[in-house]
């Protein structure tokens, strides 16, 4: 018996629907390929500074990030350049001179590794620092520290702080 015109049509229908549905793996890719540049782009404005776990940072309301530069650390015990020692602490405070001869000549070595920038006028881009003390250390360390950081035309100094959380 032959099959109306119906049947056929709707036999037809079926054995089109029934081939099993391709992946599209250009879509698939394209889509990858967005988030990879995503990813890249996203993660390179994130800067953080080195984590030191024996000092304590005060807390401030700060709304900039940090920048890399050159960053000393100021322990408890230990005066620390780009992770190199460089002083005591306790040698620091007992010395009479009003800057820090092992963390200049640091300095000093660490500028002469990188190129000097300049502006669009032809002035010298000013060499930045960073200075992350513990909360608890003596003002005339610091005070040591930040004359030590001009003197070896360290010009832009920055504290690292916490940001305090927001009360209210």
């Amino acid at each position: 018996m032959s099959e109306s015109r119906r049947a056929k049509r709707m036999s037809r229908h079926h054995a089109r629907t029934k081939k099993s549905a391709g992946l599209n793996m250009v879509s698939l890719m394209d889509i990858f390929t967005i988030l990879v540049f995503f990813l890249l782009v996203s993660s390179s404005s994130v800067q953080d500074l080195p984590s030191a776990k024996q000092i304590q940072l005060p807390e401030s309301v700060s709304d900039q990030l940090p920048k890399e530069t050159v960053v000393i650390i100021v322990g408890a015990k230990d005066i620390i350049v780009q992770g190199r020692k460089v002083a005591s602490v306790s040698d620091v405070t007992q010395a009479n001179s009003i800057e820090i001869k092992p963390l200049k000549d640091e300095l000093i070595r660490l500028a002469r590794r990188t190129v000097r920038k300049t502006t669009v006028d032809g002035k010298p881009v000013p060499r930045e620092v960073t200075i992350m003390g513990d909360k608890k250390i003596p003002f005339d360390l610091l005070k040591k520290i930040m004359l030590t950081c001009t003197r070896a035309n360290y010009t832009s100094i920055s504290l690292a702080v916490l940001r305090a959380q927001d009360k209210g």
